[in-house]
């Protein structure tokens, strides 16, 4: 790789919703790298909250101040859209210690998929080591305030969400 080449890094997700963590290891990883793409997963896997459009639109909405990151929807093997991106790191957040089981052996796979793939694990500050869009999403849908967890345009769509099944 030419040292004139940015890095490029693949921080995936389903991002369901973008939590204020997401968005803090967003920044940072876009200060450790050339160019960091968020690859927001269709979550065919999961029933999801918001469409993938919704959550596009909402990291592309987080992403705006930071030239270098890009929000691109992906399906199917993360190896896939990795190498087709020309992807040489994938981000991944690391909350607890219960996360690192699960994190390691999905960095052990990927390494088997994509050998000139690097790992890298960041924490979230400590003000988001304990939030997860599982937890808005039911913090949310139960009327309580996840104000302090996600951006206000976030929010707002939650709220929306909420009262739409409300009625």
């Amino acid at each position: 790789m030419s040292s004139s080449a940015p890095l490029t890094a693949v921080y995936p997700g389903t991002f369901d919703p973008m939590t204020l963590g997401h968005a803090d290891l967003m920044r940072r990883a876009s200060q450790l790298f050339g160019r960091l793409i968020v690859a927001v997963a269709a979550g065919h896997h999961k029933k999801t909250m918001f469409s993938l459009e919704e959550r596009l639109e909402m990291g592309k909405e987080l992403a705006a101040e930071y030239p270098n990151v890009e929000v691109i929807a992906f399906e199917g093997l993360l190896r896939d859209f990795v190498v087709a991106h020309g992807g040489k790191v994938v981000v991944r957040g690391l909350r607890a210690v219960s996360d690192f089981e699960y994190e390691f052996q999905m960095a052990g796979m990927n390494r088997q998929l994509m050998p000139d793939v690097e790992t890298v694990f960041l924490t979230p500050s400590d003000q988001f080591q304990f939030v997860s869009g599982t937890f808005v999403r039911e913090i949310a849908m139960l009327g309580g305030d996840v104000s302090k967890f996600v951006a206000p345009n976030v929010l707002a769509r939650l709220h929306a969400r909420v009262a739409q099944r409300r009625s």
